[in-house]
């Protein structure tokens, strides 16, 4: 249990993320990206701050030379994600309320089906495109819109463009800040993504904890 959890920490340094992506490459950003999306314990691991610094890699100044192809990269985790989505969609799908509603695990609770339903509910088909960006949702959403029956072929169009945007942008953003000064900085980078990325999921906890308070 102890070196899971090394491991997770170190997902969350520079030294951590660097080392993940050169020793295990382009498969094992393509199989991080596909169990956050399409797995529901994948949920802590670190997607936005992967992307940009994947993309840093990419980029022809990276620090120890371009490791990726840019256009490979992208379409590859794209798919990736897009893929990871179809299976938690059918995952809730099949398991529906069951899972739902089952008792708190050691990783998965029910706070988190929660928070992705009052989100979904909230922004219907586009929660799927805006979720992508926004950790914990970006994995728990999907289900819940198998959970929902949402239409098959429009979850899947949202699902795509969705897909596209959240890699497509973070991929090049890396890929870009790999062109400058601030590469040599990458654990600065990674504070910034992280920070951006939770947000909005802080910004959601302080609005509850403002109407829990105002209807105390």
């Amino acid at each position: 249990m102890q070196a899971i959890l090394d491991f997770v920490r170190g997902l969350y340094t520079t030294e951590g993320l660097t080392s993940l992506i050169q020793t295990g490459g382009l498969i094992a950003l393509i199989a991080i990206v596909f169990s956050e999306t399409g797995l529901l314990v994948g949920f802590f691991l670190p997607g936005d701050s992967l992307l940009v610094t994947a993309g840093i890699f990419a980029s022809p100044q990276a620090v120890g030379g371009q490791l990726f192809d840019p256009l490979v990269l992208i379409a590859s985790l794209v798919t990736a994600a897009i893929l990871g989505d179809q299976l938690n969609y059918a995952l809730g799908r099949k398991a529906g309320e069951v899972v739902y509603n089952r008792p708190d695990g050691r990783l998965v609770k029910r706070r988190h089906f929660e928070q992705a339903r009052v989100f979904y509910e909230a922004r219907g088909a586009s929660a799927i495109v805006i979720a992508r960006f926004v950790p914990i949702l970006r994995t728990f959403v999907p289900f819940i819109a198998g959970v929902a029956r949402m239409r098959y072929l429009r979850f899947l169009r949202f699902s795509i463009m969705g897909g596209a945007l959240w890699v497509g942008s973070l991929v090049t953003l890396g890929y870009f800040i790999g062109m400058t000064p601030l590469a040599a900085k990458l654990h600065r980078v990674i504070l910034v993504v992280i920070a951006v990325s939770m947000t909005p999921l802080a910004y959601g906890a302080w609005k509850q904890w403002r109407a829990t308070r105002t209807a105390g």
